[in-house]
């Protein structure tokens, strides 16, 4: 079979190993869809050559059917459509004890720390699989981990129906969580810069100030009746934009940062003190959120279709990173059966 690593020094190769039989207490999954994401390209970009162990088969967005399960394993069967939770964790360190498991101080994120989806047969454990409906398309399943990462977001803002909530960048995770705040009940605004994910964003419902011609600040208070936002979410992962968030927050509003900053920030902390402003971070998702997002995608909830901007095969997976870091593209899926030899997909 073919899957596609990480080889270090910036470099991904499509290269061709050998599917193994699972494991007691594993499954293995035949990869259907793939979704690339802004981690992958911290993978590929070297940013976490300190973390990860090459030649890595990273990913993990990903849908796809049971191929074979291992010993020991019930309810599930050849066939079954699943996504995987990527997520293991010890079980006895303080955060766990507490009830953290999914923010683990020794967690293990499946496709970064442990090789990941782009393989045609994938081995996981049984308990990262997340069962999909025999209705749902393998291609619209490949978004319910990123619709987790979005259900997530929106419940650590404790976002209400009702709510005035500010998403600070329209790529596919502010996307996504303003189409979740919505289902939630929220009004919504994306501030989002680039023109293109901005039309998206319009398509998709949404109000969306152009921060290029619009006073932002202004425009949020004329839209809240001068109160501000229940709740700012950051995404961008800008400075311009952490400094926005506390300025359009409403008296103990709720800022949750999302976006994954490489570098410390300035924050307006007396903005904080004067508003009694809560921020709450927002890392990556626990067993509901899945459920949630399983059940948003497969009720046609999320606009899949609007989101993915295209399905590639395995072997063009260097163009498809090209793309969604140059800006061209929402979300690309890597069609991991295209272009497989015969073995691989017997």
């Amino acid at each position: 079979m073919l899957t596609a690593a990480y080889l270090g020094n910036r470099t991904i190769g499509v290269r061709p190993a050998e599917a193994e039989p699972p494991a007691a207490g594993q499954v293995r999954i035949r990869v259907a869809f793939v979704g690339l994401c802004g981690t992958d390209l911290h993978v590929a970009h070297g940013d976490m050559d300190q973390r990860v162990r090459t030649p890595l088969v990273f990913g993990h967005e990903m849908s796809g059917t049971i191929d074979a399960v291992g010993e020991g394993v019930g309810g599930w069967a050849s066939g079954d459509k699943v996504t995987v939770m990527p997520l293991l964790w010890d079980g006895t360190c303080p955060a766990c004890v507490a009830g953290n498991t999914h923010i683990c101080q020794n967690l293990t994120f499946v496709g970064i720390d442990s090789p990941g989806a782009l393989q045609a047969l994938w081995n996981v454990p049984v308990l990262t699989l997340v069962r999909v409906p025999t209705t749902t398309s393998l291609r619209d399943a490949a978004l319910i981990e990123p619709t987790a990462v979005a259900v997530h977001d929106v419940r650590r803002g404790n976002v209400k129906s009702g709510d005035k909530v500010v998403v600070l960048g329209g790529g596919p995770i502010g996307s996504l969580i303003a189409s979740v705040a919505a289902r939630f009940g929220a009004e919504v605004a994306v501030v989002e810069p680039d023109p293109g994910r901005r039309a998206l964003v319009q398509r998709l419902g949404f109000e969306t100030p152009d921060p290029g011609s619009t006073d932002v600040v202004a425009w949020v208070e004329e839209w809240t009746g001068g109160a501000g936002a229940d709740v700012v979410f950051e995404v961008s992962g800008a400075a311009a934009a952490v400094a926005l968030s506390t300025a359009v927050a409403k008296v103990r509003g709720t800022i949750v940062m999302v976006a994954i900053h490489s570098e410390p920030r300035a924050v307006n902390l007396q903005r904080v003190f004067w508003r009694e402003l809560t921020i709450v971070g927002a890392r990556v998702y626990q067993r509901a959120d899945f459920e949630t997002a399983v059940e948003l995608i497969s009720t046609g909830a999320i606009p899949t279709a609007a989101l993915i901007t295209r399905v590639a095969p395995l072997n063009e997976i260097e163009a498809a990173l090209d793309d969604l870091e140059g800006g061209r593209a929402m979300k690309i899926l890597i069609d991991v059966q295209d272009g497989q030899p015969e073995e691989a997909t017997a």
